[in-house]
């Protein structure tokens, strides 16, 4: 969310109630030992300051609604893509990217839900510097992958690389592979939501998804009966209602075959599906 500033500080940066201990990295508080109010306030504490999460504009509400629906699809199976989901990141920092992705069920070192592994900030009123500074607490904490993406002025996507604290731009043609992704998510289509419907459909195809098998089960016996009511019609053979009804209402593949090549040596429409 696009964030402002409030004179409030974080009065009781210590307040964590319980901490983990990573190796090299040091102590953290839990994931979800907040400092502010889930649900509740619209604030949110980054290295010890208190901003509030505005309401967006159009350009970052409509970015979030196409990321979600990206992310939602492309995710694997035993993870799950959160949207607004408040991170207590370290002792003195409580904030929510716009979306991430992290392991599904509890962590056994914390006996809580896991961190996210990787997570998407969308990019619009916030300054360069604060999305340096989110970035870098959520590295610190062990978020493996941050990106952002900016909707305002030179539209971007840029991952955040902890070894030269900064952002890398991301090639458009480029697709980003994780194993918190079923399928390669492209980046063009982060930047361009003609393009978020067609990136939904080849992830769903891509994992096998149902549906998409039905439907072009579907488009290709269709298909096959159309052709053989064309010949029919191109050798000028009547064809009635029902049988043309019963001829585009197959979904049989093999029989439709079995028409399609009947319909070239046939005499009339009823020997196409006679002996069927």
């Amino acid at each position: 969310m696009d964030e402002k500033r409030s004179e409030m500080s974080l009065k009781a940066p210590a307040g964590s109630v319980g901490s983990f201990h990573l190796p090299g990295r040091g102590s953290f508080p839990l994931v979800d030992d907040h400092l502010i109010e889930p649900e509740v306030t619209r604030d949110e504490i980054i290295n010890g300051r208190r901003v509030v999460a505005q309401p967006a504009e159009a350009s970052h509400a409509d970015k979030q609604v196409d990321l979600d629906t990206l992310l939602r699809i492309h995710v694997a199976p035993g993870y799950v893509a959160s949207a607004d989901l408040i991170t207590r990141f370290g002792v003195q920092a409580d904030f929510a990217s716009d979306t991430c992705v992290r392991r599904e069920g509890i962590d056994p070192a914390t006996g809580r839900r896991y961190l996210e592994e990787i997570a998407f900030e969308v990019v619009s009123t916030q300054t360069e510097q604060k999305t340096v500074e989110k970035a870098e607490v959520m590295h610190r904490r062990g978020v493996r992958r941050i990106f952002g993406i900016w909707v305002k002025g030179r539209r971007k996507v840029c991952e955040w690389s902890g070894e030269s604290r900064s952002w890398r731009l991301l090639d458009e043609g480029s697709q980003i592979e994780d194993p918190c992704l079923a399928t390669r998510l492209p980046v063009k289509a982060l930047l361009d939501a003609a393009l978020v419907r067609r990136a939904v459909v080849q992830a769903l195809e891509s994992q096998g998804e149902p549906a998409i098998q039905e439907l072009k089960a579907a488009a290709k016996a269709l298909g096959k009966a159309e052709g053989a009511l064309k010949i029919l019609e191109a050798r000028g053979i009547a064809v009635s209602s029902v049988q043309r009804e019963e001829i585009l209402g197959c979904t049989d593949l093999e029989r439709l075959d079995r028409w399609l090549l009947r319909a070239g040596v046939v005499t009339s429409a009823d020997e196409v599906t006679a002996v069927d």
